[in-house]
């Protein structure tokens, strides 16, 4: 019953947030939302005994994509009234494109069976003490560890090969040199300056501001008359 209940007030959540997040006219709302739906459905893995899936969408999603969605979008300053002006103009093709999302999901769906096999892999049961997790760690680095690992190098040499494209060398590109920054010849001494007593003792004057520079007028008043 509580199973049950637990279900409904989830899913209810998920649904609400999903609607939330493409009906939202503000970014920033929108994202909050995708968190809260998120996290809904975490809990309804949790439910179906899929911790590890539960444990990779708040972690992986929640934690990364999500939060980074979240600051870029306050962090770009973006004109949201400009960006609604084209909406009557795009509205027709964006209408087309969500008819033929909506007949191909029909097509996946009135079309879509079971495999005959399917009923027996869900009525055998799960090994004794073992969760979820750990069984998934168990197929993938022992059955899969050298799949597993192929795929760790391919996202290994796709890092190495955006930062080296980035890096790149450029001409006419001014770069930073940390070494010559720091880099000091000879000693540094050191004075005591009294406090308040400002640079000037250590013979370091600030520069006149323009008022200061500017000469001033000077009236005179003599037996010559004004000058």
């Amino acid at each position: 019953m509580i199973a049950a209940l637990a279900f409904y007030v989830f899913a209810a959540i998920l649904i609400a947030s999903a609607v939330m997040v493409v009906t939202s006219r503000n970014p920033v709302y929108s994202v909050l939302f995708l968190i809260l739906a998120f996290f809904n459905a975490a809990g309804l893995f949790l439910l179906a005994g899929a911790e590890f899936l539960a444990m990779i969408l708040v972690i992986v999603y929640v934690g990364a994509v999500a939060v980074l969605f979240l600051f870029v979008v306050m962090m770009l300053d973006i004109d949201f009234t400009q960006l609604r002006e084209g909406f009557q103009r795009y509205a027709p093709i964006g209408a087309i494109i969500g008819a033929i999302l909506l007949i191909e999901l029909l097509m996946v769906v009135t079309t879509w069976r079971f495999a005959p096999e399917a009923m027996t892999l869900r009525l055998n049961p799960m090994p004794a003490g073992v969760t979820n997790a750990e069984a998934l760690g168990r197929i993938l680095y022992t059955d899969y560890i050298y799949l597993f690992q192929a795929c760790g190098l391919i996202l290994l040499v796709a890092m190495i090969g955006a930062i080296v494209l980035t890096l790149r060398e450029r001409p006419g590109t001014r770069r930073q040199n940390v070494g010559e920054q720091i880099a000091r010849s000879g000693s540094v001494a050191l004075r005591s300056v009294p406090q308040g007593a400002g640079l000037k003792v250590i013979g370091i004057e600030r520069p006149p501001s323009p008022e200061e520079a500017k000469p001033k007028e000077v009236e005179y008043h003599g037996h010559g008359g004004h000058h």
